[in-house]
């Protein structure tokens, strides 16, 4: 899969339609596969599931450069290969493996890679927020033409770092996108009853930063909104705040059973699923046949089984791993090996 990155808005390619139903398959059958696993035992401690908003990740990609630096909460998977990590890299990471993304050390929650700009999988609520307001000062100090797209989940949003960054990041001018992935249950409580402020794009208002509603479940409009607010960025103007309203079909987490909502709810948001919608879209426009979305999805699969296969087959770190990557000096006094 190659990305257009940060095409202008002009009408939308055959290319861009495929790129994104190739991409969101790929993070929808990983995640499929990582909860069969998970519930096998084979992937312990917690695990968050993209499935459902994967049209978010779909938009960034194709919004932004290869250069910007993305950071997130710890439902990061998609995301992460989104930026480009492999699916080896990230199944191996599941596993604690020596071979995954983090060295096997971080787990679901901890996703990393320098290499791709991508940095983290952050397991405290919120604490992504002002860490990516931190990268985009140091992009704007070092005078790189890059943006911070930072994320974070509707629960996040009541942190009070939120205000003390958007703040901030205003007073700076700093080259950052907040996104508010809206899921609309945090852990498990709606939005409604965890706030006056249910309209969470609002909270941007104050600060006189421009704040805007996505609807998450359409590449479309997740690549024109991320893309303007990246452009703004990008001319000096300082940040974006999106609230991205999206849905996920699973639990919270693997150990959450999702019984805060109905299931008629989830059915109704399954109508709109984005890769329900690209594939009609992509058949509709004569862009692809049944026949050709069948192959790619026999593609991924394989994909999809061989980061499985590579993640099994690879060690687990060494002991002496454990005292690697603690501190920067290599001596440092307290480590005994």
């Amino acid at each position: 899969m190659t990305p257009n990155f940060a095409t202008p808005i002009t009408e939308f390619t055959k290319e861009t339609y495929l790129y994104w139903y190739e991409l969101m398959l790929l993070l929808r059958r990983f995640e499929e596969k990582a909860g069969q696993l998970y519930g096998q035992q084979k992937i312990r401690g917690f695990c968050h599931l993209y499935i459902g908003q994967e049209a978010v990740a779909a938009g960034i990609a194709t919004a932004t450069r290869k250069t910007d630096p993305i950071i997130t909460a710890y439902r990061d998977h998609g995301l992460a290969m989104a930026k480009g990590i492999s699916a080896n890299a990230c199944m191996a990471e599941l596993y604690a493996k020596e071979t995954g993304c983090a060295k096997g050390k971080g787990g679901s929650m901890h996703f990393f890679s320098k290499e791709h700009y991508f940095f983290g999988g952050h397991g405290i609520v919120g604490a992504q927020i002002p860490l990516g307001a931190g990268i985009a000062f140091a992009e704007k100090y070092s005078n790189k033409d890059n943006v911070c797209i930072t994320l974070f989940g509707d629960g996040a949003a009541r942190q009070g770092a939120l205000h003390e960054t958007f703040n901030m990041a205003m007073l700076w001018k700093l080259p950052v996108v907040f996104i508010c992935e809206n899921n609309y249950y945090a852990m498990g409580t709606s939005v409604q009853r965890s706030s006056n402020v249910a309209d969470i794009y609002k909270l941007g208002l104050a600060y006189d930063m421009p704040s805007f509603v996505v609807d998450g479940m359409s590449c479309e409009a997740v690549h024109e909104a991320i893309y303007n607010a990246a452009q703004h960025a990008r001319n000096g103007n300082g940040p974006t705040f999106l609230e991205i309203r999206t849905y996920r079909y699973r639990g919270h987490s693997m150990s959450d059973p999702a019984k805060y909502r109905t299931k008629e709810e989830v059915e109704q948001y399954k109508e709109i699923d984005p890769l329900r919608v690209v594939y009609k879209q992509l058949i509709d426009k004569g862009y692809a046949t049944e026949e050709q979305l069948e192959a790619m999805e026999e593609k991924i699969k394989a994909e999809v089984n061989q980061s499985v296969a590579f993640a099994e087959q690879s060690p687990y770190p060494a002991n002496e791993e454990l005292y690697k990557d603690v501190y920067m000096q290599p001596d440092y006094p307290y480590i005994k090996h």
